[in-house]
């Protein structure tokens, strides 16, 4: 296939994928994964049995699978850069032709990543590329964003590389995967409005992310809609740690704002959340409560002041190294 053509249908797949993945909240079986259709044709977009899927007319890898305590596993790199392992076998035959193959196309691929609540999923990051092979060490080395398509040297990232590659990281591989295993704790609902669209649904840390103590965890997690997950990171509206809802003075006081106000923030007052049974995925009652005293304290969230902060630092990415 021609690599322009191959370019073509590997952004239509994304797009694609991209609707199946919102409607089903971020993550997506094996069997989903392997029944995927593009335009009413199936492309599985995994192999029945291996970890990496080489479709017959695609010149490299179209994705590669992660499997925890399994035989081919990534690996951070660098501190910040991820990897995957060659296949068993010589190093040039099999999937292994392919798999080393896209450090020269450059082409687009997808990384499945491997989650487990309640069953087996797969949370989908894509674009990924392909950015050096490391035949010494039987792996080749990824890149979750264009922009570190052409660093000097991936195994030696220089410190503003790093930082960045840090950030997406953090981006496209943990807030992801956090958001998926919310999602299926709580039953892909709203635990304050009982939504149950996916499409509109987000997974609110209890304790911010950029605090120590703010693990991606699921009993730091809260699954909510965008109305109330924004209005509890900004304070607007708390839950304490007997989970019933407070709407806060602002709010309370508002009037003449349509029925998102009346019905879906005011109407809410007092109402118990909406959690999951299981006791390990229940929503940290020690985070509830501290997160419940910042918003009794009516002080701006400090999630909110560390993003002023950010606004204001310098943009390091493209300076020397």
């Amino acid at each position: 296939m021609d690599l322009d053509v191959e370019l073509a249908l590997r952004a239509e797949i994304f797009t694609a994928l991209d609707r199946l993945v919102a409607k089903r909240g971020g993550s997506l079986t094996r069997k989903e994964l392997f029944n995927f259709e593009l335009q009413g044709e199936r492309l599985p977009l995994v192999d029945g049995q291996r970890g990496i899927r080489n479709p017959a007319s695609f010149s490299s890898t179209l994705s590669i699978m992660t499997t925890p305590n399994g035989q081919y596993v990534d690996e951070v790199v660098g501190e910040s850069l991820h990897s995957y392992a060659y296949t068993v076998g010589p190093i040039n035959k099999g999937d292994n032709v392919k798999l080393r193959h896209a450090v020269t196309t450059r082409l687009p691929m997808i990384f499945l990543q491997w989650i487990n609540v309640d069953e087996i999923r797969y949370v989908p990051i894509y674009p990924v590329y392909a950015i050096y092979d490391d035949p010494e060490n039987r792996q080749i080395i990824l890149a979750l964003d264009e922009k570190l398509l052409d660093v000097g040297d991936p195994l030696h990232l220089s410190p503003v590389e790093k930082r960045y590659a840090q950030r997406v990281t953090d981006q496209r591989l943990h807030q992801p995967k956090f958001r998926s295993q919310v999602l299926i704790a709580y039953k892909k609902r709203c635990a304050v409005c009982r939504l149950g669209r996916p499409e509109l649904l987000e997974a609110a840390h209890i304790i911010p992310d950029n605090a120590a103590h703010g693990v991606a965890e699921i009993p730091n997690g809260l699954s909510l809609c965008r109305i109330h997950h924004s209005a509890f990171d900004s304070n607007l509206v708390g839950f304490s740690p007997d989970l019933e809802v407070h709407v806060g003075p602002a709010l309370m006081a508002a009037e003449n704002e349509g029925p998102i106000l009346k019905f879906a923030l005011k109407g809410m007052h007092k109402a118990k959340l909406s959690v999951p049974e299981e006791d390990h995925y229940r929503p940290s009652v020690d985070g509830l409560a501290e997160r419940f005293d910042e918003f009794l304290s009516g002080k701006r969230p400090a999630r909110l002041r560390n993003l002023d902060v950010a606004r204001t630092e310098p943009v390091l990415w493209g300076g020397g190294k």
